[in-house]
């Protein structure tokens, strides 16, 4: 099945950043349509009656997300939306793309979404180091108030909707939503606890819906298609297309965007152009680096979809898909995955602060040639601390500990544990490279 281009139609336009060209390829007709034509409740069933899941990694229905949000907010007590454009999930890069190239789709979605909600006040929290991207997002902003599709009594109705651009500074911990949150009021980003949810006591501690870019940029083409077009593409529980931003040792690096329930064969061996030098597929990562790989006999089996993903022990999760070949060191890529997430984590709770050193160490100490056989016990069991025996059973605060544990735990020891008893063994990788070598080259 080829790539299928609705969100990404006109990604590849470079006039397309401007509102002009934007309006030229049709936009802002389904914002009109909405405000005009249809009640606020109306798009929030419509939402839900299409299935559309969050794209951010978690995969809440949006809809019931919506669901719970008060339907008269007061000026006492407004409600608040906010766009999650934070991104640092390692793998993912498909936000990123709108932002730089299409940032007039994003604040189409957001006042239709602000309409539906009764929001009055909208935020995108841009991730710091996207400077290009925040610099698009903010001229394209300027030129939708100009034409009177931001500020006050937007197309001539009552309704007026103000949108307001926020960078990060690059913390990993800020795209979870409360951490996000604390990083908006200007506190240090930490997350909160759960209950009360944003819905509930949010932003500013009012109610608050936050939607990831993806999710966001569906919602025109759902005013304007309707809800049996979406539901067309996909499978039941997974409607709709996904981007997905694929990297790794294929021969088509990039941002593809695919019908849901599309087979990771064909992404790899149609839609990516193949195993680069024509080595043989390892291992893949389905949806950035918190998401457990999976092996080649099982990968080729699962498609792109939450349940298949699930299914397969592993999750679609933000859409970062990494494909690696025979010559990868599993146990390498299981030691950057564990800094990373040792460097990221906030220190707020023991399992996480404690527990991602503890990984780090160990790998690290495997990898040096000086690892132990009890070893392997070990950080099985700083897994198991970490984020629980099941996949959902978490230990930490928040799901970093679960990002930091599934890849080692449920990927790894799972399937290449005989990759870390060769390290400990011979002292040296198993695909021949020595102790301390980067596992992708």
């Amino acid at each position: 099945m080829p790539e299928v281009r609705i969100l990404r139609k006109w990604v590849d336009d470079p006039e397309q950043h401007k509102i002009e060209r934007a309006l030229e390829h049709g936009y802002y007709v389904a914002a009109r349509k909405a405000l005009l034509e249809m009640q606020p409740d109306e798009i929030i069933e419509i939402v839900k009656a299409s299935g559309l899941r969050g794209r951010g990694g978690a995969g809440a229905p949006c809809g019931m997300k919506w669901g719970f949000m008060p339907k008269e907010p007061t000026p006492e007590r407004p409600s608040y939306l906010i766009c999650n454009a934070d991104e640092s999930e390692p793998g993912t890069f498909s936000n990123r793309e709108v932002l730089e190239h299409d940032p007039h789709q994003l604040i189409e979605g957001m006042i239709i979404s602000a309409y539906a909600l009764r929001v009055r006040t909208m935020f995108i929290y841009c991730r710091g180091e996207f400077v290009f991207g925040a610099k698009r997002l903010a001229d394209a902003i300027a030129e939708a108030y100009a034409k009177g599709f931001l500020g006050q009594n937007i197309f001539g109705t009552q309704f007026s909707t103000d949108l307001i651009l926020h960078r990060g500074a690059g913390a990993y911990i800020c795209g979870e939503e409360t951490a996000l949150m604390d990083s908006l009021e200007g506190l240090r980003g930490h997350p909160r606890s759960k209950p009360p949810f944003p819905a509930v006591q949010g932003l500013y501690g009012m109610p608050t819906t936050i939607n990831n870019v993806e999710t966001l940029c569906n919602l025109p083409h759902l005013v304007n298609n309707g809800v049996e077009w979406f539901r067309s593409m996909g499978t039941e529980k997974s409607t709709g297309t996904k981007v997905l931003s694929v990297s790794g040792h294929v021969r088509k690096p990039g941002n593809y965007e695919l019908v849901m329930g599309t087979p990771i064969s064909e992404v790899i061996y149609d839609i990516a152009g193949g195993m680069r030098g024509d080595r043989d597929l390892k291992a893949v990562i389905p949806g950035g680096s918190s998401m457990p790989m999976i092996p080649k006999e099982l990968a080729l089996k699962t498609n792109i979809d939450f349940e298949s993903c699930q299914a397969a022990g592993s999750a679609l999760g933000s859409g970062g898909f990494m494909a690696f070949d025979e010559s990868t060191d599993m146990v390498q890529v299981c030691e950057v995955i564990a800094r990373f997430y040792k460097n990221e984590s906030c220190g707020k709770c023991v399992p996480c602060r404690i527990g991602t050193d503890w990984i780090y160490k160990i790998i690290s100490r495997i990898t040096a040639g000086q690892g132990r056989m009890e070893d392997i016990d070990l950080l099985r069991g700083v897994c198991v601390n970490l984020a629980g025996e099941k996949m959902m059973d978490s230990r930490s605060f928040c799901p970093l500990g679960d990002a930091a544990a599934w890849p080692i735990i449920w990927g790894g020891l799972k399937h290449f544990q005989h990759e870390f008893e060769y390290w400990v063994r011979h002292r040296r990788s198993p695909v021949g490279r020595e102790a301390g070598m980067p596992a992708l080259v």
